[in-house]
């Protein structure tokens, strides 16, 4: 996985370069989600490790499914990926644009895992208290995952706040151990 995320790296921060460049963030960020999405797809996975399509075969394959959803620009972006052997680190690349982007707008995903669902005012006090902390818009995505027994984790960029009753236990744990 990491070895993945650093080849993608320089592709997305091309992406990420040019799009800036020509005030399209967002456009570049829903065509990347889209070609993410198509990559993802078990059929299209095969097809791209096909040892029986040329480079450009697979590269017009991904554009004729994205259709008239993508611009000529990401069209070449597709085909510089298959020319290199990368269209299956679509989903990596579009992520890491996608923080790109947000760190230029000046703002960061955050997510909240809970044992139980967060209520709208919860919510609202860790998009505060992120905001303050970080100084940046937060958006907040939400899940719930009942082995955390109660209390949160919350994940923003680099930050990870555990303040579960698991973790407080493993911490706990490993306290008594040393």
């Amino acid at each position: 996985m990491a070895e993945a995320i650093t080849v993608a790296r320089p592709y997305a921060q091309a992406a990420f370069q040019f799009a800036n460049s020509h005030a399209t963030l967002k456009d570049w960020s829903e065509m990347l989600g889209l070609l993410a999405a198509i990559a993802s797809d078990d059929s299209m996975r095969e097809l791209i490790d096909s040892p029986q399509l040329t480079e450009t075969q697979r590269a017009d394959l991904f554009i004729d499914v994205a259709a008239e959803r993508i611009n000529e620009k990401c069209a070449n972006f597709v085909r510089t990926l298959s020319a290199n052997g990368r269209l299956q680190l679509l989903p990596e690349i579009a992520a890491l644009f996608e923080i790109q982007r947000r760190d230029a707008e000046g703002s960061v995903q955050a997510e909240l895992v809970s044992a139980f669902p967060a209520s709208e005012s919860q919510q609202a006090e860790v998009i505060a208290s992120l905001r303050k902390r970080l100084g940046r818009d937060v958006e907040l995505s939400c899940s719930t995952d009942k082995d955390l027994l109660g209390g949160a984790i919350i994940r923003a960029g680099d930050l990870v706040i555990d303040g579960s009753v698991r973790g407080k236990l493993e911490r706990l744990g490993t306290a008594l151990n040393h």
